[in-house]
């Protein structure tokens, strides 16, 4: 039995608290500094209040201002902020690990840089080890899951990523389940990658639902040809943007893909989407999501940018990636939707 200490009581790291607990092990949940009412709530009816089911008996729930009684003998810290976080978890988490910690971190997403790169965020979390002296085993998990899917035990497979392979073994032994099953892998670029990307293109192929709702109503029957191909132009993106990374892979590819189907069909992203091929403008569907976290949008921006100076350098050419630079311009430039499928079109002879 080991012990696993869950910081961040957002839904996924809570979710995770289920396969760990039920796989044997001591849970602690220990809430951010914005996470308090979660705690509370936890703490009076050992729920979170955005799950329609009981945690498993035997969890702890803590305070972030309580890290330190959360800590001791902690073999396994799951991180589980979202890409808001992700300079919180650098600053002031990471440092109070003792040195040799596992962490295995749920926050997706990509950090763009002046150059034009790309950057993990297990990446920028090591740059930040490097430069404090600090040594700690970052893994993170990538792939299709919902929280909500994974509370109910709804059969899900992802990939554990790391450097040491005996590291991720040890981590599938802790958390693997007749429900939750896990793949590993020691390339931590493309796992990461490829999962960070699914979200800016889930957004686009949301606004296909959005459009036909406009143009049918809003309790017209689902049409499935527009979002296959806008489904399908994303992974022909996503693709190019794994090579780009120098993480093109079969295992990769699929990894991302699994979760861009996810994505489509639950969660904030699928909403923004729909609301923005309805017709309002990004200024409009934020006001109409108040309070939802969007990191869709954030991503998608980041990596276009990236892209652009790419672009400029002549190492990426901007056909290649029609669906991303739409989505950007409907982002970063307000402008309306006006998907273009002519550029999606191809001919091989």
């Amino acid at each position: 039995m080991a012990t696993v200490t869950v910081i961040g009581a957002g839904m996924m790291g809570s979710a995770l608290a289920f396969p760990a607990r039920e796989n044997g092990n001591e849970v602690r949940i220990v809430g951010t500094h914005l996470d308090r009412d979660i705690i509370e709530n936890c703490r009076k009816c050992n729920r979170h209040p955005k799950f329609e089911k009981d945690f498993p008996e035997g969890i702890s729930f803590y305070h972030i201002e309580e890290l330190e009684k959360a800590l001791p003998g902690t073999d396994v810290v799951i991180g589980g902020v979202s890409s808001f976080g992700v300079d919180w978890f650098a600053d002031y988490v990471l440092p109070v690990l003792p040195d040799g910690m596992k962490v295995l971190t749920v926050t997706k997403g990509l950090m763009d840089t002046p150059d034009g790169k790309l950057l993990t965020y297990p990446k920028l979390w090591q740059n930040k080890l490097d430069s404090i002296g600090k040594k700690l085993s970052l893994n993170a998990i990538g792939g299709p899951c919902t929280s909500y899917e994974l509370v109910a035990h709804d059969q899900t497979e992802v990939a554990f990523c790391g450097e040491d392979m005996e590291v991720l073994e040890y981590l599938k032994e802790v958390m693997a389940t007749d429900y939750y099953h896990i793949s590993l892998s020691a390339d931590v670029t493309g796992i990461e990658s490829a999962v960070a990307l699914k979200n800016g293109y889930a957004l686009g192929i949301a606004l296909t639902i959005g459009i036909n709702q406009k143009n049918f109503g809003l309790d017209s029957e689902l049409h499935f040809n527009s979002q296959a191909a806008v489904f399908g132009q994303a992974v022909k993106e996503m693709y190019k943007l794994l090579d780009f990374q120098g993480a093109l892979s079969l295992e990769n590819l699929c990894v991302g893909a699994g979760d861009l189907y996810v994505t489509v069909y639950g969660g904030r992203t699928r909403l923004v989407g729909i609301l923005l091929g309805r017709g309002l403008n990004i200024d409009e569907a934020r006001a109409e999501l108040d309070g939802v976290t969007l990191e869709s949008l954030v991503v998608a921006v980041r990596v276009a940018k990236a892209i652009k100076i790419n672009i400029e350098k002549g190492v990426l050419k901007r056909e290649d990636f029609p669906l991303l630079m739409h989505i950007d311009e409907i982002i970063s430039d307000k402008k309306e939707v006006n998907i273009p499928w002519e550029d999606f079109t191809f001919c091989v002879k």
